[in-house]
């Protein structure tokens, strides 16, 4: 195996997945990106000037074969895995009382079962290379907002982690769970504007990941929360 680290991020095209895919490559880590439009992907590709270590992916987080075909296809082009992150989720933006449910499979599907399919699928290559797997979170995964619907999913991200650590780490895989407070992202646009305050950049919970994921070996960072200052909760 060559001894360039390869990442695969889920939601990789935009907001936060998209600026860790930066982030690594910048260090010289090999990329594989997944998403489901496969417009945006190229359209990321185009502006990082198609770099020979970016891979991008067209498949949905919350489909087992899809998610199965994308950690293969990886391994395939780069020969190894070392990082998997798992940042495809979105929120409705409603509440459990009076919010429209057509909405609440989705991303329940996407923001719960996907990370767990995304471990799922790639421990076997994580164990090879005794890797790591980061799971992009929540504050509100840690925090109860009024009939937050999108905050129950993010709970259980938060559960996730640590149940996957208590398993993986006999193996030599670290789990991190990065938990961000309010970021200027695509997150908001069906919400219809940004929260009121001072907002992270998707460059400042990269940085954290990277962070994460470069510690010595041995050395497991369990649990990131990351506010920007003046959001008290």
């Amino acid at each position: 195996m060559s001894d360039s680290r390869v990442a695969l991020i889920t939601g990789g095209g935009s907001g936060i997945g998209a600026a860790v895919a930066r982030r690594l490559l910048d260090t010289g880590q090999r990329v594989a990106v997944t998403g489901r439009g496969k417009e945006r992907l190229r359209g990321f590709a185009e502006e990082l000037g198609e770099p020979d270590g970016l891979l991008t992916l067209v498949g949905d987080s919350a489909v087992y074969d899809d998610v199965r075909a994308a950690v293969d296809a990886t391994v395939k082009a780069f020969g190894r895995l070392d990082t998997v992150v798992a940042n495809a989720g979105f929120a409705t933006h409603d509440t459990v009382a009076e919010g429209d449910p057509a909405g609440w499979t989705d991303m329940v599907l996407t923001n719960v079962l996907g990370p767990a399919l995304l471990i799922r699928a790639s421990i076997d290559a994580l164990k090879e290379t005794r890797g790591r797997i980061v799971l992009v979170g929540s504050v509100a995964g840690f925090v109860h907002g009024p009939g937050n619907l999108y905050g129950a999913t993010k709970w259980a991200v938060t559960g996730l982690a640590e149940n996957t650590r208590r398993q993986v780490t006999e193996w030599g895989v670290g789990v991190t769970l990065v938990a961000p407070g309010r970021v200027e992202t695509p997150f908001w646009d069906s919400y219809g504007s940004l929260p009121p305050g001072h907002l992270l950049t998707p460059d400042q919970i990269a940085d954290s990941v990277v962070w994460a994921t470069h510690q010595p070996s041995g050395v497991d960072i369990n649990t990131m929360v990351v506010r920007p200052v003046g959001q008290p909760v």
